[in-house]
């Protein structure tokens, strides 16, 4: 599969975790690839298996490429970056799960990151997609509040203001 088919079907696979689950993580991502198995997830998460990237069927070229796709497009799509620390599963203590072999922390951090769909206000305090209303049927948004009479000036009108003239 070449990359512009793969970003084909990545698009297609995050548009149904988004709306299934309403956010976006990478372990989720490659298992509607089918690059990594349910079953070497849980393994993972019961901590069978050292690191993640060890499960997943496709070399770390490719895992790099996805990643970074998906994290372009969460961003362009106004999804908001969220850190989500894995706990191991099962008996015993629980201990912090490693993604990748090397254990930088940088590549930890960016796949324990999710990216969620950002909650819009409403009067009700309520988000849209907890309702089960028609949009039509909501309530309407709260009107904007009115601007100051004397707003604080910006940082930028403030340097100007500052200056002397010549």
């Amino acid at each position: 599969m070449n990359r512009q088919d793969l970003v084909r079907k990545l698009s297609t696979v995050t548009s149904t975790l988004l709306h299934e689950k309403g956010y976006l993580s990478y372990p989720d991502v490659f298992m509607g690839l089918g690059y990594l198995e349910q079953k070497d997830y849980e393994s993972w998460r019961f901590r069978g298996v050292p690191y993640l990237e060890k499960m997943i069927h496709v070399n770390l070229s490719r895992i790099s490429f996805i990643m970074k796709t998906i994290r372009k497009n969460s961003i362009n799509g106004k999804l908001k970056p969220s850190h989500s620390g894995y706990m191991s599963w099962g008996k015993g203590p629980k201990v912090h799960l490693r993604f990748s072999r090397s254990r930088t922390p940088a590549i930890e951090e960016l796949w324990s990151t999710h990216f969620v769909r950002p909650k819009a206000a409403s009067p009700t305090g309520i988000a849209p997609s907890e309702t089960s209303e028609a949009p039509e049927q909501r309530l309407p948004a709260a009107p904007p509040e009115a601007e100051p009479q004397n707003p604080e000036p910006s940082p930028l009108e403030q340097l100007h203001s500052r200056r002397e003239p010549r």
